[in-house]
């Protein structure tokens, strides 16, 4: 049965899209069909991340008013077969995203791929209600700092309250994903711990993606950063994240802060 992925978070620049690209890449390597849906209307980024920015003709909006139709939009990934983007619109706001617009295109989206990863704008207007309404699992996005945790809450209660799923008196499936996680700031008390992070958002954890300029490099050349270096730390802890995501049991690792061979023969940091 095909389902819909929301990733999102209450606050801007966590690593929704980054996140997204890589999860949506991941699936799809696995033999899943995958696509990924750009709702941040006005200030589209998914089709960079995922190298396809050349290639937009027609966009999300375009086949919510009627303009396009659904697999005129959809742009094919040259690297894995199985994975298609949906783009969103760069010269429209988000008024334009509709409530019967957007459930028609997911439900013809269901029809078509065991996936649909819906990525949501930051805050919580217009855009963002319209990528989780439809949700049956969301990937609730983090940064260990107070104010994305805290507006990460937010968006929990949301999930609860203001979806499709909710309104039916059912639970839409969270998962936590941490990301830009530093252990060496979190153990000088410059970032929360991850046992903080989750007892103040008590849901279950998908993964913690160590902070690594390969997540930056990746998103730069438009490639997701689980393809583009598939063993580096933050594309394995994505490609656990999935595993996980699907059913499997996948130990957990925290990140731990690298320390030089000095430092480790002293047992402890050199000045």
């Amino acid at each position: 049965m095909s389902k819909v992925l929301v990733v999102t978070s209450g606050k801007g620049g966590v690593g929704k899209t980054t996140s997204t690209a890589a999860i949506g890449a991941a699936l799809a390597q696995s033999g899943e069909k995958v696509v990924v849906v750009d709702f941040d209307v006005g200030l589209r980024n998914l089709d960079l991340v995922m190298g396809a920015e050349r290639r937009v003709v027609f966009d999300l909006i375009n086949v919510i008013q009627g303009d396009a139709k659904l697999h005129q939009a959809l742009i094919r990934d040259k690297r894995i077969e199985t994975l298609s983007i949906l783009p969103a619109s760069q010269t429209r706001d988000k008024d334009a995203l509709t409530t019967d617009g957007v459930a028609k295109v997911i439900a013809e989206l269901r029809e078509k791929f065991d996936w649909v990863i819906c990525d949501s704008p930051a805050g919580i207007e217009r855009g963002p209600a319209m990528a989780m309404h439809h949700a049956d699992i969301a990937i609730v996005v983090t940064n260990p700092e107070v104010s994305s945790v805290r507006d990460s809450d937010r968006i929990i209660g949301l999930l609860d309250s203001k979806t499709e799923r909710a309104m039916r008196g059912e639970r839409v499936e969270k998962h936590l994903l941490i990301t830009r996680y530093d252990p060496a700031r979190a153990a000088r008390g410059d970032m929360l711990k991850v046992e903080d992070v989750l007892d103040i958002l008590s849901i279950p954890l998908l993964g913690i993606i160590p902070e690594s300029q390969e997540v930056l490099k990746a998103s730069n050349i438009g490639v997701p950063v689980t393809l583009n270096n598939p063993e580096t730390a933050p594309a394995r802890a994505y490609q656990d994240a999935v595993r996980r995501l699907r059913g499997e049991t996948v130990p957990m690792s925290i990140p731990q802060e690298r320390r030089s061979f000095v430092e480790r023969l002293f047992g402890r940091r050199v000045a």
